[in-house]
């Protein structure tokens, strides 16, 4: 891909309560000259937006549907329920299903979890989304079971939350669409999985400037190692004779 080929930024789309900061610094480190624009989406609506090239690549959570996708998980969630504090349930360390079993426990439509069946008692109507669940959380309408990053991204000085045992655990991935391998993709992909420069594929850092050439010595001079032909001497003639 020649330089004029290679798109002039990188969308990247993430949902609520993942935190790609570490992955856009090495972006910028690796790749200064290419801005990175930041779109956020809603859990509902992420994996479209991946399918419908708003967005270049997205970190989401899984399950998703992967039609024309590929996706990479990257890690995974602790899973807990947020409570006011003052509720009975946050003596315990660790809360299980059976202590919701009879409390009501919202389900917003939102939800990231993969549930066979959520435990609790269920309310008669969804909230749309889990900042909604939050604000009735508060309100003593009932408890609420997310990944631990959204009930940091959530936090009120009036809730908490404990770890839930033995539930499903939200998975963190990256999603690009299947004909969209683009360079730039690359790069990202190889950020995210923790490439160096010299092993991340994509896009090729120039190659460095070749090195001025040194001037060349004038040859050197032979040495005149010869040596002079002595004159002869008067040592050892013999004197003539006067006529």
């Amino acid at each position: 891909m020649t330089g004029s080929d290679t798109p002039a930024s990188f969308r990247l789309g993430y949902v609520p309560g993942v935190t790609p900061a570490k992955w856009i610094r090495t972006w910028q480190d690796r790749l200064p000259e290419v801005p990175l624009h930041l779109h956020s989406l809603s859990p509902t609506e992420a994996a479209e937006a991946v399918r419908a090239r708003e967005v270049d690549a997205a970190l989401l959570r899984l399950p998703i549907d992967r039609t024309d996708l590929h996706a990479i998980p990257l890690y995974t969630e602790n899973t807990v329920v947020v409570l006011p504090k003052e509720h009975p349930l946050t003596d315990a360390t660790k809360i299980t299903a059976a202590d919701l079993a009879d409390l009501l426990v919202l389900h917003p439509l939102d939800d990231s979890l993969d549930w066979t069946a959520p435990p609790g008692q269920p309310a008669k109507e969804r909230p749309d989304s889990t900042a909604d669940a939050i604000q009735l959380v508060a309100a003593g309408v009932g408890l609420l079971i997310v990944p631990q990053s959204l009930a940091r991204l959530h936090h009120r000085k009036d809730l908490t939350f404990r770890p839930l045992a033995e539930a499903p655990v939200s998975q963190v991935a990256l999603s690009w669409r299947e004909d969209a391998g683009t360079e730039l993709t690359e790069q990202f992909i190889g950020i995210v999985r923790g490439r160096t420069v010299n092993s991340t594929r994509g896009v090729t850092p120039p190659a460095p400037a070749p090195a001025p050439a040194k001037a060349k010595k004038p040859a050197a001079t032979p040495a005149r190692n010869q040596k002079r032909t002595a004159a002869p001497t008067s040592r050892g003639r013999k004197p003539r004779r006067g006529r």
